[in-house]
């Protein structure tokens, strides 16, 4: 019971020295890998944003865990999600196996039910995301699409403007129907 509060200096000062130096690593690390290791995220980018935060954590207050060996773990996830990346950015096969397809949830003013159930959404949800753009009625959405980043886009209708956005937005949506 006498441990709740303060333990002993030197272990302290081990865990004061080793929390600057974990946290000067994954910044450094993080800005030279690039504005991915920050973006929205998706399923894969999110894991190992999670298994770095807690090789971090273990790296600062396990003492059983050698700075150096904890750094070499968080530099060898951050090189896998570079290769990782870098392939899947090279090859549609292996891209689809790793990310999530996204998926039109919402389209041409009908909900779609079995699309909203199998990506556990619910209609609150979809509503939120479509008053966060300033859209308020049904009849202004042409779709929205549950991202492989679990971000919802709205597509709004096209304009009467014959030059608008229309064949872009069919363009877009094609591929997920």
């Amino acid at each position: 019971m006498d441990m709740i509060f303060f333990d002993n200096i030197d272990k302290l000062g081990r865990i004061v020295l080793t929390t600057v130096m974990v946290y000067v690593l994954i910044v450094l690390v993080t800005k030279a890998s690039g504005k991915r290791s920050t973006s929205q995220l998706n399923n894969f980018d999110w894991i190992v944003t999670v298994m770095i935060g807690s090789l971090g954590a273990s790296t600062i207050l396990l003492k059983d865990i050698p700075f150096i060996e904890g750094v070499s773990s968080i530099l060898v996830l951050y090189l896998l999600q570079f290769l990782v990346t870098k392939y899947a950015s090279v090859s549609p096969q292996f891209s689809n196996f790793i990310l999530s397809e996204p998926r039109i949830v919402f389209y041409q003013g009908q909900f779609l039910p079995d699309a909203m159930r199998s990506e556990r959404l619910t209609r609150q949800e979809i509503e939120c995301a479509m008053r966060s753009q300033g859209i308020n009625d049904f009849d202004d959405v042409e779709a929205v699409v549950f991202e492989s980043d679990a971000k919802l886009t709205i597509i709004p209708k096209p304009t009467d403007d014959p030059q608008s956005t229309e064949s872009t937005i069919s363009q877009t949506i094609k591929p997920l129907m």
